[in-house]
């Protein structure tokens, strides 16, 4: 998504974004809701990709005219950011912890991860996040009291959860590209050889005896799991 898309490009105050009624900004109030707005925007992220949320087709899906959805979203930014929220719904934000921290972390990444693979936009929306809903605050404060018994601080605990999160993104938006890679097997075949060239050409030792060791049969959800482990378990929360 791009920034200056229509009117009020630059933005809505996060208090009347969040802490208002679902109302429009201005103007009477029409057939539909910010709600409606929003769940018509992630239905279309889901199934035909962020490129697809236009404030014109997300205006085409509900029945309503374009310019009065920036009475609501003054900017796709601002769409986004009820997008991310919207989905936030999903995570269980009272989740039972166990009190072991590294344990409680693992699973949060593991929540996070099930959720951007849901909604594959994700991955790219959340590093463009402006400001936190309340359904994404909810999960926040989870994870946050997920770390407590890490004895850091506040700061720190916001560090680490950040870094979990920005992991778990570049991990997903991985997968997801090696799955959309895996449905053109010309492709991958011509990247194999070509690495294989590479391996022989006697330059990339490092990288040859990477290639020719004995691949590990792993799942995407144990290959995941042991990334996550070495993050977590590698964490310094001195």
């Amino acid at each position: 998504m791009t920034r200056n898309d229509g009117p009020g490009a630059a933005g809505v105050d996060p208090r009347e974004l969040w802490l208002s009624p679902d109302r429009p900004r201005r103007g009477r109030r029409p057939a539909f809701s910010r709600e409606a707005i929003t769940a018509a925007a992630v239905v279309l992220a889901d199934t035909e990709g962020i490129d697809a949320v236009t404030m014109r087709r997300v205006a085409a899906e509900v029945g309503a005219g374009v310019m009065s959805l920036y009475s609501y979203a003054p900017d796709k930014e601002t769409l986004l950011d009820l997008m991310v929220d919207h989905v936030a719904a999903e995570l269980p934000a009272s989740a039972p912890l166990t009190g072991d921290w590294r344990t409680d972390l693992k699973a949060v990444g593991h929540l996070q991860r099930d959720h951007m693979l849901r909604h594959p936009w994700l991955p790219a929306a959340v590093s463009a996040r402006r400001t936190l809903g309340p359904h994404t605050l909810a999960f926040l404060e989870h994870a946050l009291a997920a770390l407590r018994p890490s004895g850091t601080d506040g700061p720190t605990r916001l560090e680490i959860f950040a870094q979990l999160t920005a992991f778990v993104a570049g991990h997903v938006a991985h997968e997801v590209a090696q799955a959309q890679a895996a449905q053109s097997p010309d492709r991958a075949a011509a990247e194999a050889l070509y690495l294989a060239a590479v391996a022989a050409d006697g330059r990339h030792p490092e990288l040859a005896e990477a290639l020719t060791a004995a691949p590990r049969p792993l799942t995407p959800d144990a290959r995941f799991s042991r990334f996550l482990t070495r993050l977590v378990d590698g964490l310094d929360a001195g």
